[in-house]
């Protein structure tokens, strides 16, 4: 992995990180970040699969840590980035990025969630209670993050890291 690919890795952890500590929307248990969607469906188009998953990892591990994210954060941003960058991969559609990043937050990861937080949290919900809250938040990260990938995809930065855009 280059040095370049890196820094544009530390630099959307940073945005995500930042982002978090600023914007919020709460919704029951869990607070929704729409910046770390955004961030997902951002890297999905510029890195690829394997560094916008990392991107995400790192992201939820350093909110975890300093107190902006609550364990939730791990799958609710690894898998939607996981989707994301995948859907974007096997069609390089903007759109279908941000399809890939709700239904991988916004669905597969708050079913996922419910035996996540009862194991890792000890909290008993029913299946659907993570929906709302991973949905909302999913759906308004994934809208800004096509937004800024539009405009980003017209730069030398994205046509460096891939040429499948162009």
């Amino acid at each position: 992995m280059s040095i370049r690919k890196l820094t544009v890795m530390a630099l959307l952890v940073a945005i995500a990180v930042a982002g978090s500590t600023f914007v919020s929307i709460p919704t029951g248990i869990a607070r929704a970040y729409p910046v770390q969607h955004a961030i997902n469906v951002i890297g999905a188009i510029i890195l690829g699969p394997v560094p916008t998953v990392i991107v995400a990892f790192v992201t939820a591990i350093i909110r975890i840590l300093t107190g902006t994210g609550s364990l939730l954060a791990i799958p609710g941003s690894v898998i939607g980035a996981f989707c994301a960058a995948l859907a974007y991969k096997y069609s390089s559609k903007i759109w279908l990025a941000c399809i890939g990043e709700v239904v991988g937050t916004g669905i597969l990861a708050s079913l996922i969630a419910v035996p996540y937080a009862k194991l890792f949290m000890g909290t008993s919900v029913a299946a659907l209670f993570f929906l709302p809250a991973f949905l909302t938040s999913s759906i308004i990260g994934a809208i800004l993050g096509v937004m800024v990938a539009s405009s980003l995809c017209k730069t030398e930065l994205v046509k460096r890291f891939n040429s499948s855009l162009y």
